[in-house]
């Protein structure tokens, strides 16, 4: 077996002492936990592996590989579900010196970048050029695209514009001997055989690391509408979404349902004013983005103007300002700041099943978990329009073990055949469970994959499959 201090001088003797660092407390830390998965710390990291360019992430691969040290890939560790956190002895690499925009395409309206450039930048990148890239995240200061690329992040706009892979046009991998796949292509029309680029997506450095993306743009858009309606249950969710897609077509780009218990601990639970009374039987709010600002902000209200004369919309509120907008925006990004107001931890979950099921499972999580533990508590909200339903489970005051929880969830979604894990990744944390939402025959493809691209199993160990 290597040792830690000969790894460390082989790798110092490869890349140079400025890319490979001894691990101390400081790193330790950093390196061991993301935002939800906080692992041990003495898992025994090796050494941490900090490169510029994508020759020494090639170096560096082909000396683990020939010696049979595991590698873990690492980005801005905002992740949830421990993709990127250790689970044994490794070598860390982490991407954050990659951080070029190495071109921005008017004309093609692409972006070619880095793997460890951050999203923000990347948006404000292309907003530079007046256009838009749609993929945004609550993290989007810290997180690298790399990472979004691995986990397939979704958010809120994929009812328009997709998920992460959708925004792809090319890219850059390393396998785990070290082979450089440069498939960074700028065309939209490629039908040359296996789509080489979708194996990378959504692995989480289980095949090789991501080291440069061709990412889409689109046009900025001129006017963006923001509202918050009241309807009374789930199928008037579903009657308004209709109505929506309709009056607003391709400009509907957020869809996103609170249920009461949820729209208040965004509001009361946190000392706001609600913008809509409590008392109804759920919350949406609806964003569309436009080109033309006077008659796109006529044409929302006029469509929700309807929705309440046909009793659909019970009260409802528009923004008439970008501070307004803001204002909505935030009861619904309001998980982020339940540590702050409401004090209890929580154990999520990010679920998918076809939109017309989404009000039913809710019900019947609740009702699950109610019958089986009625001393715990469950909030519901989520990006409804594209089937994405999180849940939020109390974890204090009470001894029920998570592991019996995420099994009785989970294993609805077998039933429904949904999604375990519909934006945030499998991780560490959703591995078990993979086996609800795989049949054996697709979980022995992906073994199969893995086995053939990296054969002496050192990319990512302990994660996906």
């Amino acid at each position: 077996m290597t040792t830690t201090a000969q790894i460390l001088s082989d790798l110092s003797g490869l890349l140079g002492a400025d890319i490979v660092q001894a691990i101390d407390a400081t790193s330790l830390e950093r390196l061991t936990h993301d935002y939800c998965v906080h692992g041990r710390k003495d898992v025994g990291i090796h050494a941490l592996v900090l490169p510029r360019n994508t020759e020494q992430v090639s170096q560096a691969l082909k000396y683990c590989n020939d010696h049979a040290i595991p590698v873990v890939p690492q980005g801005g560790m905002t992740g949830l579900s421990g993709g990127a956190v250790p689970v044994g002895p490794c070598v860390c690499i982490s991407m954050e010196r990659m951080r070029q925009v190495l071109e921005l395409d008017v004309a093609a309206s692409t972006i070619t970048v880095e793997a460890g450039v951050a999203m923000e930048t990347v948006q404000k990148a292309a907003d530079a050029a007046d256009l838009f890239f749609p993929l945004d995240l609550g993290g989007r200061g810290s997180c690298q695209i790399g990472g979004n690329l691995s986990t397939n992040a979704g958010g809120n706009r994929v009812l328009r514009f997709g998920m992460a892979r959708d925004l792809v046009l090319g890219l850059e991998a390393v396998l785990a001997d070290g082979t450089v796949i440069d498939a960074c292509r700028k065309v939209i029309k490629n039908n040359t055989g296996y789509d080489l680029r979708q194996l990378f997506i959504g692995a989480e450095g289980t095949l090789g690391i991501i080291t440069k993306i061709v990412l889409k743009l689109y046009p900025k858009a001129k006017s963006v509408c923001t509202g918050i309606m009241a309807v009374d249950d789930y199928p008037a969710v579903l009657d308004l979404l209709k109505r929506a897609r309709s009056g607003f077509a391709s400009q509907l780009t957020a869809f996103e349902v609170m249920w009461p218990d949820f729209y208040n601990l965004g509001t009361v639970g946190l000392g706001r004013k609600p913008p809509l009374d409590e008392g109804h039987g759920a919350y949406v709010l609806i964003e569309t983005m436009g080109t033309d600002p006077a008659t796109d902000q006529e044409r929302y209200e006029a469509v929700i103007g309807e929705a309440m004369e046909a009793g659909i919309v019970k009260d409802a509120i528009i923004a008439q300002s970008q501070r307004e907008a803001t204002m909505l925006w935030d009861v619904r990004d309001s998980p982020g700041e339940w540590s702050k107001g409401v004090h209890w931890p929580q154990l999520g979950f990010d679920v998918s099943v076809p939109t017309g099921e989404i009000g039913p499972l809710a019900d019947e999580i609740g009702t699950v978990l109610k019958t089986r533990w009625p001393q715990l508590k469950a909030v519901f909200f989520g990006h409804v329009a594209d089937g994405n339903l999180h849940v939020s489970v109390r974890m204090s005051g009470h001894d029920v073990p998570e592991l019996d929880i995420e099994h009785a969830v989970y294993s609805l979604m077998e039933k429904h055949r949904g999604s375990i894990s519909a934006e945030h990744g499998i991780g560490s944390l959703k591995r078990e469970f993979l086996k609800y939402s795989r049949s054996p025959a697709e979980l022995a493809l992906m073994r199969a994959i893995k086995q053939a691209m990296d054969p002496k199993g050192i990319m990512n160990p302990g994660k996906v499959i």
